[in-house]
């Protein structure tokens, strides 16, 4: 039995509708253009204090540009899993620099990827922030006690929330075996 035309026209207009997704990741891919200057703006802002600095500010150069990496390389995850599950596939399948996670990575995986790059974004701010207590300055800074409270608690909130993401794909994998 043929399905109705207007099924039919239904369907194919729901489906098409996930073109509508990519104008979000051409954003994002800007989003990394801004992230890539920013980087090369942090790495050119500290380097010329890198002769005179202490090893604790050479640390927070260091975090600044790891912490900007890690934020690009969660954009590159999002833009090509995130294209490739909701949108089309990408034809690089003979392209020897092919990321080998590309077409594999599902929504459970960038999920749990996300989280795991959002809570080693926020230990590295968390850090960066304990770092510049044991700076010595004239005259002392007073310590910002609630801020970094607050770090601790949104950090451990990003640990508590990737560690039962992680529990719910855990059930979800052995509920959906049966």
């Amino acid at each position: 039995m043929q399905k109705p035309i207007l099924e039919t026209w239904l369907e194919r207009g729901l489906f098409a509708s996930r073109w509508l997704m990519a104008p979000f990741y051409v954003g994002l891919v800007i989003a990394l253009a801004a992230l890539m200057v920013v980087f090369f703006q942090e790495l050119f802002h500290g380097l010329p204090l890198v002769f005179n600095a202490k090893p604790e500010n050479a640390i927070l150069l260091a975090l600044s540009l790891i912490d900007l990496s890690l934020a690009a390389n969660l954009l590159v995850i999002v833009i090509l899993s995130g294209y490739e599950n909701f949108v089309s596939k990408i034809d690089t399948a003979s392209h020897e620099d092919r990321p080998e996670w590309m077409g594999t990575v599902d929504y459970s995986a960038m999920k749990m990827k996300l989280i795991a790059s959002i809570v080693a974004i926020s230990a590295i701010a968390l850090l960066k922030a304990f770092l510049h207590l044991s700076e010595v300055t004239s005259p002392p800074e007073p310590i910002d006690q609630p801020r970094l409270m607050w770090l601790v608690i949104v950090h451990l909130a990003f640990v508590v929330s990737g560690l039962l993401l992680a529990l719910m794909d855990y059930v979800n994998s052995k509920a959906s075996k049966h």
